[in-house]
């Protein structure tokens, strides 16, 4: 791990993403910019016509897809330019700028759903019937018919378009807070030196094995954010407060009725995997014991639940043995997905080292006419292969989507990504606990799975709980203040760990550094992500790929229940996420045997 963050200037251009594959002279992002407003103005000829004949209609689907599949382009560009360093403010101006243009383009197009539903439905059915070209967008106008409740009138939908570069203000500003500004000053390392604590290297720092580094780190931390608790509770509460204002002029009952809306998922889902994951605290309590008695700690304190239980000799993974350990583990997935993969890492698809000011984590990205892109802060330790092998689960999904599927469909619903980066977790998970010889090795892996267990499933689940209460509070009048997020979050930590964890006064502060609640309704995606993908993996080791390459062609064609049926698994119900839990008893007490700590 480097002691001192880099200047982006000075890493190698092979560790850089090809982002210049995207525009090859800037000038052309401009042009972007500018022709899909120009084409967002002259669509208004449309209006009062949408619906004057077939011809018609299909002329304006496709235009408007243009347009869109335009200004995503040069918003993703933008934006990725702007995550390579968040100081850059050439970049933090492009970037505003396309949010700026895909707000005007925005405020063009309003009037299209109210005047496209305003229609008659048999009319709407008889124009697809007419012309071949607009069944590819029966599925969208289907789902459009089932939102007809919740859209407003013509001059109301302009409105809300003209908002949105205001109402999603709260996301940049955090992002700015937290990447640009906040500075989380220095600890002394295992080494004796002392390093920089950054949001790429807390996570390290907190799986020392030494405990007084881990406690500096977490300190350090959450003292930071405790800091700023005002300005963040303040941020996050209009956050909620949008969502739940949104909401109700779109006549849904709930903020999360309407997140969930768009991909036609019932309440029952995410009630369901919350009332799972209460049932099962118990086998998180038993871990979390386990774990003070191999630390062999007095008190088991926040900051000690992140460290591996077995020690093993520190190794560096470079990312050239990163790359050939994934290309192992993903052979289940066949030949031409492997060869497809290793494609996209020689073109450029990952940033790969962090350096002063780009933004932290982990994640994929990309136009429709991109590649996959791949943002990373790889540090050489094992779990980067992982980060690398879940990223690339996401843009290997988004390569075979945008190669079969249309500009409509050439996306997915978070519900669905997340299995197709967790599938390749788990693989790569079987891969090395079956190829490891050392006991002490395959202690580690063990717990490492049951690690992921935490942190994906039991963790977001609590975020996800964590949200239901914060826009449950604000559409019952309440208002959230630092102090109440605070005391619920601190609620919630104690009940999902239990009483063998230490209760301390920084982990309320947790809450605010989390990304993904500015992105309402998000987290819990990774709890059933991570659940259906346990199923899936066990699938493609026992039956082969075929059905789950199909799934990953699939985009967003149909309702993410309904494609993951294709992959062989039900979310509408428990089970999924009744077998995961189960996988979690096994490896608890598969543990406990390993380390002899069985009664």
């Amino acid at each position: 791990m480097s002691k001192t963050l880099r200047e982006r200037k000075d890493i190698d251009k092979k560790y850089k993403w090809n982002i210049e594959d995207m525009y090859s002279d800037e000038s052309l992002w401009e042009d972007d910019i500018k022709a899909s407003l120009s084409d967002a103005e002259d669509f208004l000829k449309y209006k009062g016509h949408l619906t004057d004949d077939a011809d018609t209609l299909l002329s304006a689907l496709q235009q408007r897809d243009n347009i869109w599949q335009t200004v995503e382009k040069a918003y993703v560009y933008s934006r990725m330019r702007r995550d390579e360093d968040n100081r850059e403010e050439r970049y933090q101006a492009m970037s505003d700028k396309a949010e700026a243009a895909i707000s005007k383009i925005s405020a063009y197009l309003s009037f299209f759903v109210p005047e496209l539903l305003s229609a008659k439905e048999e009319l709407i059915n008889s124009f697809v019937s007419q012309k071949d070209e607009l069944k590819t967008y029966s599925f969208m106008l289907e789902c459009l018919m089932m939102e007809k409740a919740h859209v407003l009138s013509e001059a109301e939908e302009n409105i809300l378009a003209q908002m949105s570069e205001v109402t999603s203000s709260t996301n940049n500003i955090f992002t700015m807070l937290n990447n640009a500004d906040m500075k989380f000053g220095t600890i002394i390392a295992e080494d004796g030196h002392e390093v920089e604590l950054t949001h790429g290297n807390y996570i390290t720092f907190m799986e020392s094995h030494n405990r007084d580094v881990r406690k500096q780190a977490y300190e350090k931390m959450y003292s930071a954010y405790k800091g700023l608790i005002n300005t963040i509770s303040t941020t996050y509460s209009y956050n909620t407060k949008t969502d739940v204002i949104s909401a109700r002029i779109r006549k849904y009952p709930s903020a999360r009725a309407a997140a969930l809306s768009g991909d036609n998922i019932k309440d029952e889902v995410y009630d369901n995997l919350i009332d799972v994951i209460h049932e099962n605290l118990p086998s998180m309590y038993k871990y979390m014991e386990l774990r003070k008695k191999l630390l062999g700690v007095d008190k088991l304190n926040m900051y000690d639940v992140y460290v591996p239980l077995v020690k093993i000799p520190e190794t560096k993974v470079s990312f050239d043995e990163a790359k050939e350990t994934m290309a192992k583990a993903l052979a289940p997935l066949g030949d031409q997905y492997i060869k497809d993969m290793k494609a996209g890492l020689d073109a450029g698809w990952v940033d790969v080292y962090e350096n002063i000011g780009k933004t932290s984590g982990a994640y994929s990205f990309g136009s429709y006419d991109s590649m996959p892109y791949i943002l990373m802060n790889f540090s050489e330790t094992l779990k980067d292969i992982f980060t690398l092998v879940h990223e690339m689960g996401h843009s290997m999904h988004s390569f075979y989507t945008r190669k079969e599927q249309p500009y409509i469909y050439g996306d997915h619903s978070i519900f669905t990504a997340e299995v197709a980066s967790t599938v390749n977790e788990n693989l790569l998970m079987k891969y090395l606990i079956a190829n490891e010889t050392s006991p002490d090795m395959k202690k580690y892996l063990v717990n490492y799975h049951l690690e992921e267990f935490r942190t994906t499933v039991f963790r977001q689940t609590m975020f996800a709980e964590f949200e239901k209460w914060t826009h449950e509070e604000v559409e019952k009048g309440h208002s959230l203040t630092a102090a109440s997020m605070c005391q619920k979050y601190q609620e919630l930590n104690n009940l999902y760990f239990g009483e063998t964890v230490e209760k301390d006064d920084w982990i309320k502060y947790e809450w605010a550094r989390i990304p993904h609640f500015y992105n309402s309704f998000y987290v819990y995606k990774y709890a059933t992500g991570y659940s259906a993908a346990a199923a899936i993996s066990d699938i493609i080791l026992e039956k082969g790929p075929q059905d789950y390459l199909k799934f990953l062609k699939t985009g967003s064609s149909n309702h993410p229940i309904e494609l993951l049926k294709i992959a062989g698994v039900d979310m509408s119900v428990k089970e999924p996420v009744e077998k995961a839990m189960k996988v979690f008893r096994n490896l608890v007490n598969e543990f406990e045997i390993l380390t002899g700590e069985s009664k």
